[in-house]
């Protein structure tokens, strides 16, 4: 065989190798992702929280930055709350997330997002009131143990300008 016969298959192969090295490999079917843990600890108190009306957040350094939504369902017969975990740089690095929703007539009830959490899938529901005074408040726990308020705000029953 002459030198033109083999270098051509060779220039191929390596061709071939230098396309297979810059690609990544489909990820396998592995088992699903567990569910977040979710606990929702009722507390009937009919003592009115510390401040009446919502108080400025903090802010997390932006790689510890975490969003959370909270939004009523808007049904008059089941009125509800729900604390959505949204995404955020810091979503590996929060450990914990703590909840907590005062509602109009005064009961406070509380709950929390550990990880993993998940965007969109990470939530906790509340019990609300049929009032535009329901209060929702969430503290992010940094990875030393501080709490930093991430949300606090009136949820309203219904928003007619959504």
């Amino acid at each position: 065989m002459t030198l033109r016969q083999l270098l051509g298959p060779a220039l191929l192969l390596v061709l071939v190798l230098v396309v297979a090295g810059c690609t990544q490999p489909v990820p396998l079917p592995g088992p699903s992702t567990p569910t977040p843990t979710v606990a929702v600890t009722p507390a009937a108190t009919t003592t009115l929280p510390d401040s009446a009306t919502p108080e400025p957040t903090g802010s997390l350094p932006s790689y510890w930055s975490v969003n959370v939504q909270a939004q009523s369902n808007g049904q008059a017969i089941n009125p509800q709350i729900t604390i959505t975990f949204r995404g955020g740089m810091g979503q590996n690095l929060i450990p914990q997330i703590l909840l907590k929703v005062t509602r109009s007539d005064g009961v406070v009830e509380t709950g929390e997002m550990s990880q993993p959490l998940l965007v969109g899938q990470s939530s906790v529901t509340f019990a609300a009131t049929t009032s535009y005074q329901d209060r929702a408040e969430a503290w992010a726990i940094t990875p030393q143990g501080d709490a930093v308020k991430i949300l606090d705000e009136y949820i309203p029953f219904r928003s007619y300008n959504s």
